[in-house]
């Protein structure tokens, strides 16, 4: 098989190009993947091997490098990126240019080069479609409140668009300046061709941007925040982008929200405010009849792989949230039920809160993560047994929901379709919040169904024999 290099504009140009169908096969893949990667009992050598990113730095130039890798069932491969090392006086000044260079190296399963492509179009396209597993089940999208400017936010509304462009009403961009950037952002919306707004069902959204500098700026906020269906946090922020109260409040509280985080990546940085990240991992008790009513709460935060949410995500680290508080999004991806749709009558009839299902699933201090909840503890083994630093697939759990033995009891049976319930009615309905920092394996994945792509439809330079 040749060699595919694709530039960056040649990735731009495959993405921009996707049809929903064509998206849906780049998260098919994505999914089972993760779902694979949280809750495998395979040996290493048969599942995906995630090692620890590593860095170096030149004494000269200050330029830092790194590295990460990943390996699994398709392939191997390994993204580089290098760009100036920032003092810690440095690191808060957004104004300073911060420029990267980077590559993404494949290869197949027999060891053989298959691609070389820029990252740049590919590491945003790749965080967005994971954020999309769970924007994919969300029962209303109408509203969505966007942070930032850059190519994160673009391509998490884009995917949005593509997913939910049928609902989708009005698409707020909050920036802290009124930049090129910012207004670059929505020209890059507007001038999307009509018949790929028409195709996608998304020609009445309407876009706004909103900066500091705007009169009333904080009331706003406030609705631009409180209207949101969805919430994307895409900035490289050292501070809460807004006041919690706006959302854990009893009014913030009646409206379920799916609330992703992609930003901020390194321990020092944060995007979501404390009481909002304590109210997630809060553990409600059984509900009482009061004038207030709220949206499902889970006790949980969804994270893309729990070894780096706990060593890098600074709202993890600062919240002090412990890692039974935290589910992968591996482990909830493929409920056999997110697939089933549920009739009106169902939802109506549900009072139970997600607490209460989440109350049987025994979750304890022991607990590596949420997937051990489905399980017996006495099956079970914690990550933390693992090498340290290790996030090779020895370290997953051994057991789950997914690879649970049928249970012999019809009474289990029920238990367990109601626990799953719960989940499903969270997911659909629920606030949910979603921290990533980046795995290697999204890299690998949609780097891999990229080059068939790119192969299929003739894009990027093919070397024979490489």
């Amino acid at each position: 098989m040749p060699l595919t290099i694709l530039s960056d504009e040649q990735v731009n140009t495959l993405l921009e190009s996707l049809t929903i169908d064509e998206l849906e096969d780049f998260r098919k893949d994505l999914c089972s993947a993760l779902h694979e990667f949280s809750t495998t009992v395979k040996a290493p050598e048969e599942a995906f091997q995630q090692p620890p990113r590593s860095t170096t730095l030149h004494p000269e130039t200050r330029i830092k490098t790194f590295y990460m890798a990943a390996c699994g069932p398709s392939g191997m491969g390994c993204k580089v990126i290098s760009r100036p090392h920032l003092e810690p006086q440095d690191s808060h000044d957004a104004a300073k240019p911060v420029i990267a260079n980077g590559l993404l190296t494949l290869f197949n399963p027999d060891g053989s080069p298959l691609g070389l492509v820029h990252p740049g179009a590919l590491t945003a396209f790749r965080t967005a479609l994971a954020s999309v597993c769970l924007l994919n089940r969300r029962n209303q999208v109408k509203t969505i409140t966007v942070f930032g400017s850059g190519m994160q936010a673009y391509w998490h509304v884009r995917l949005a668009l593509m997913m939910k462009g049928a609902t989708i009403r009005h698409v707020n961009v909050i920036n802290r300046r009124f930049s090129a950037n910012a207004t670059g952002l929505l020209k890059k919306f507007a001038t999307i061709p009509s018949y790929i707004k028409q195709r996608e069902g998304w020609t009445e959204a309407k876009f706004g941007l909103l900066t500091p500098t705007f009169h009333e700026y904080q009331r706003l906020l406030k609705e631009q925040i409180r209207d949101a269906d969805v919430i994307y946090c895409c900035t490289p922020s050292h501070e809460e982008l807004f006041d919690g109260s706006i959302l854990t409040s009893h009014e913030g509280r009646k409206k379920g929200r799916l609330i992703i985080a992609v930003g901020s990546h390194r321990p020092d940085m944060r995007e979501l405010p404390d009481d909002l990240i304590q109210l997630a991992v809060k553990h409600h008790d059984r509900p009482h009849r009061h004038f207030h009513k709220h949206a499902q709460e889970g006790g949980a935060i969804v994270v893309d792989n729990l070894e780096g949410a706990l060593k890098e995500a600074g709202e993890i680290i600062m919240g002090k949230v412990n890692p039974h508080q935290l589910v992968e999004l591996g482990e909830l991806v493929m409920l056999h039920r997110l697939a089933q749709e549920e009739s009106d009558a169902e939802v109506a009839s549900s009072q139970a809160s997600i607490t209460s299902d989440l109350d049987k699933l025994e979750i304890d201090d022991r607990v590596p993560s949420m997937s051990t909840v489905f399980t017996n503890a006495s099956s079970t083994r914690s990550r933390s047994s693992s090498p340290s630093g290790s996030n090779g697939s020895d370290s997953r759990k051994s057991s789950s929901i997914f690879h649970r033995r049928k249970a012999s009891s019809s009474s289990s049976d029920t238990e367990k379709k109601k626990r799953e319930d719960g989940l499903v009615r969270w997911l659909r309905d629920g606030t949910v919040i979603y921290k990533s920092v980046g795995l290697g394996l999204m890299d690998l994945v949609v780097g891999i169904h990229l080059i068939q792509v790119a192969n299929s439809k003739k894009i990027g330079i093919s070397v024979d024999g490489f």
